[in-house]
């Protein structure tokens, strides 16, 4: 199992590093998910556990699970917990959409760029909608699908014709692209007062060009697609992503602007709505 495998120690490796490229969107993540003091928070494919601690944060009176395949990067999580005196936290090696949660026992359940990669949606909503209360509210982001214009399409262009394959854990990366099919799934799910907008924040990539070249270079997808390529045409192509990095430079690092999709429901309180 590839989360559970090389890819998800290269994320936990790298934990600072890909929170410092979602976490522009926590602000409205959280905003839409809206936790409260008292509540039961649900946080799936938690990763590192960043935005599992955050809300456990929020709920300080409540209880907040973070659900994750990778058990290194569940490890960190749980560090990371210690470290900071959360009692009210607990991180869980399973996969969200079948293991048997507690039916009704989350008011809210949250995700960043996790449930994509979910390999049967449908399934993975309908579990995420048994698991919430009548009216407990559900928020996630996802990308909304490739910008050629992007500052991250243009930076890393001259790697677009080597990365042919997704690696192990991008399968399913594209799978909410279309907002005509997330309504579909969570309408019929059981979800209602389903709303989803943009939301644009910075990606950072490194203190310099140089090093937001090797962080790119050391990430799973690159990895994958690179493995077995010739050194000499590998040393190109990081000189030209290093160029294109050259341009963002600043003194806050190389920073990238990202759009990705906030999808924001909650549960259907009537089951027959």
């Amino acid at each position: 199992m590839s989360w559970n495998g090389w890819e998800g120690e290269i994320w936990t490796r790298y934990a600072d590093r890909y929170n410092a490229m979602a976490e522009g969107v926590n602000e409205a993540l959280f905003a839409a998910a809206s936790i409260g003091a008292g509540d039961r928070g649900l946080d799936i494919g938690c990763g590192t556990g960043q935005t599992t601690l955050l809300a456990a944060e929020l709920a300080v009176r409540g209880q907040v699970v973070g659900v994750d395949l990778s058990e290194s990067m569940l490890a960190r999580a749980r560090a990371d917990a210690a470290e900071r005196g959360l009692a009210n936290v607990e991180f869980v090696r399973a996969d969200a959409q079948v293991h048997p949660f507690p039916e009704a026992g989350f008011d809210v359940a949250i995700s960043r760029s996790a449930i994509m990669l979910f390999a049967d949606l449908a399934a993975g909503f309908g579990n995420l909608a048994r698991s919430l209360r009548p009216g407990g509210r559900l928020a996630f982001t996802c990308p909304q699908g490739p910008d050629p214009d992007s500052d991250y399409s243009r930076v890393t262009a001259p790697l677009r014709p080597y990365l042919r394959r997704l690696s192990p854990a991008q399968q399913g990366i594209g799978s909410l692209n279309d907002a005509t099919r997330i309504r579909t799934l969570l309408s019929e799910a059981g979800f209602e007062e389903v709303s989803l907008v943009s939301v644009e924040a910075p990606i950072l990539l490194g203190r310099d060009a140089a090093d937001a070249t090797e962080f790119l270079f050391a990430t799973g997808p690159v990895r994958h697609n690179l493995d077995g390529v010739d050194q000499h045409v590998v040393d190109l192509l990081r000189s030209e992503v290093r160029a294109g990095f050259s341009r963002f430079e600043s003194f806050a690092g190389v920073r990238l602007r990202r759009t990705d999709r906030l999808v924001a429901a909650s549960r259907r309180r009537n089951p027959r709505g």
